[in-house]
This record gives structure tokens, sequence and C-alpha cells, in this order.
């Protein structure tokens, strides 16, 4: 795996292609309307809790600085300082990374009711108290409806800016009581050229990252960090094998899902294959080539396999080996 190391979001000073986003955040912001909740939608990657951070440090009182964009603010004020050390007495941040730095699966309701607490105060020190949800997608149930009892009775000076990959699937009553942000993927050409920018890659695979990306540049710097060129090249040669199973090459890679790190890479090998299948169906389908059904469950079980690997501890290797034969069957239809 790369050593690459992607920033965290509060450490990230720069913005690229969401102008119009932050243009009209700043917009309402500067004429004294500024919504007490915002939702920051689109896909995974492209920039909406870096956006997040950046407002939260011009409404905690940094002064702008345009060479950083119209949200940009010095990195080296004060206000920004007390950002990246977490240490901003009127910045709350609830995200999937506990207390010992380790990610949880959700968002508890525990952290949900510090939030209220931190609302019900008035700001320490700067014009507004500001809260990050990152993301509000992996809010619990009973997190969610402890939020949605804050945006119900909406703080004075208080701002909640809520990150959300999928919107869809938070309660309805929480988009109501939002006013929605949307962010989109900048393309691939912009998005290879941000990734040459930060890491050192070649061109050919910055444009790979992009593609699998699909033009959201952080989620391709996500994928670089998390090898997933290397695993793309594992899958393409996985499909182009078959009928035949390469079963010295599939334990090295079962070797490689062992511990947390080796669940994350489980479930990218599986992402990676699964696109590749969707594009091969798809491929064969233009062309009038039968055998779709057998491709269209390979892919469902590509899908459905890693999620019940993580639910029920099942042993990674046989859901490899399971999803192989499965794709060995419908090669050979």
């Amino acid at each position: 795996m790369t050593e690459f190391a992607v920033p965290h979001p509060r450490d990230v000073f720069d913005l690229a292609g969401q102008t119009d986003a932050e243009a009209a955040f700043e917009a309402a912001r500067s004429r004294g309307r500024l919504h007490h909740a915002w939702l920051l939608t689109g896909p995974e990657g492209v920039g909406k809790a870096t956006f997040a951070y950046r407002a939260a440090r011009r409404l905690l009182g940094a002064p702008p600085d345009l060479s950083h964009g119209p949200l940009g603010a010095d990195p080296a004020h004060p206000v920004s300082r007390q950002v990246a050390a977490r240490s901003h007495p009127d910045l709350i941040v609830l995200e999937r990374e506990g207390p010992d730095g380790k990610p949880r699966k959700v968002i508890p309701v525990d952290d949900a009711r510090r939030m209220a607490e931190f609302f019900s105060k008035s700001p320490a020190s700067a014009p507004h108290r500001v809260a990050i949800i990152d993301a509000a997608d992996d809010l619990n149930a009973n997190a969610a409806n402890a939020i949605l009892k804050t945006l119900e009775e909406p703080p004075p000076r208080g701002v909640l800016l809520m990150v959300s990959h999928s919107p869809g699937r938070l309660i309805a009553t929480i988009r109501s009581r939002c006013r929605r942000l949307a962010f989109r993927p900048l393309g691939l050409e912009p998005a290879a050229a941000f990734v040459r920018e930060r890491a050192d890659v070649d061109p050919e695979s910055a444009l790979r990252l992009s593609r699998l990306a699909q033009g959201a540049p952080g989620r391709a710097l996500e994928l670089l960090a998390a090898g997933a060129l290397t695993l793309d090249d594992a899958a393409r040669e996985l499909l182009g094998g078959l009928p035949q199973l390469d079963r010295t090459r599939l334990l090295s890679l079962a070797e490689s899902f062992r511990g947390a790190e080796g669940a994350a890479q489980f479930g990218l090998l599986f992402d990676l294959l699964a696109e590749r299948v969707h594009a091969l169906a798809s491929d064969r389908a233009r062309e009038g080539i039968g055998g779709l059904d057998r491709w269209a469950a390979a892919w469902e079980t590509l899908q459905r396999l890693p999620r019940e690997a993580e639910a029920l501890n099942l042993d990674r290797t046989d859901a490899l080996f399971t999803a192989m034969a499965e794709l060995r069957q419908a090669a050979q239809a």
C-alpha cells in the first residue's frame, strides 16, 4: 500500500471546484440570512467536510483570506489553529472516530446529546457556536432523533453543518429543517489534475484514480492511500483469468484481509470487482450476448458478501472464494 496519507478536512485550507456552493453560503452570511442548519449533499470525496471546516472558521471569527478562495482563512490565524487543534470552545464535531481515534460503526446517541448541551450555551469567544456532523448518514436512529430536537428549537447564534453522502437515508423531518447545499464532482480531468498536484503519481494512474472515484477528488486521494490501483489490477487479473481460478493468488490476497485495515482492503476489492462486473455485463447486454442472469447474480453477491462478513463476522477468505466460485459459474454460462 502507498505511504500517501490523506489529510483530515480540518487541516485543509483550499477547496477545488465548489465556488458556487461557497458563494451561496457567503451571500447568505453577509446578508444576515444565515440559516441555522445546512445539509451539505453530494458524492463522497467532493469536498463537503472541507467546506464545513472552511465555513466554521469564518463563522468562528477568522477574517477572510481570499488567497484560499471565497471562504478562505489564514492557516496561521488563532481561530484556524484552534480548529486544527480541536480546541476551539465554540466548535463541536460529531464523527465516527471515537475518543480513542478508532472508527466506530455509527455516531452514538450520547454524542448527539452532547451537541444539545453545547448549543444550550452562549458563544464563549466567537460570533457563533458551530457544530459539524461528518457524516449525518452515520447517526444511529436515537442520535438522529436527538439531532432533530435541536433542529426543532434552533439555538440563537448557533449553526449546524451536516455532511451527507446519501441524504435520502436521513429522516424527512431532518431534511425539511435544513437548507440544502449541493456539491458536485469535478470531472475526470480536473480530479486527475487535483491528485497529481498533491501526490507523486503519473498521469495515467491519476486518471485511473479519477475514474474509480467518478470525478470526486477527495475520494481519488482516499483510493490512492488505500492501495486501490494495486487492488484494481488484482480485480482485472481475477476476472480476466476466468473461468480458471488462481488459488495461490486468491490466498495471497486473503492474507491482506486480516485485521481492521484488512477489512477495508476486503471491502474495496469487492467494490472494484463489482464495478468491473457491472461494466462487463453492460457490454454483453449491448452486444446481445447471453448469460446476463448469472452475471447479475454474481454482482449481487459481490454487493452482499462484504456487508454479511462484517455483520456476521464471517471468514473473509471463505467469502472471497465463494464470490469467485460464482463468478466462475457466470463465465462458464
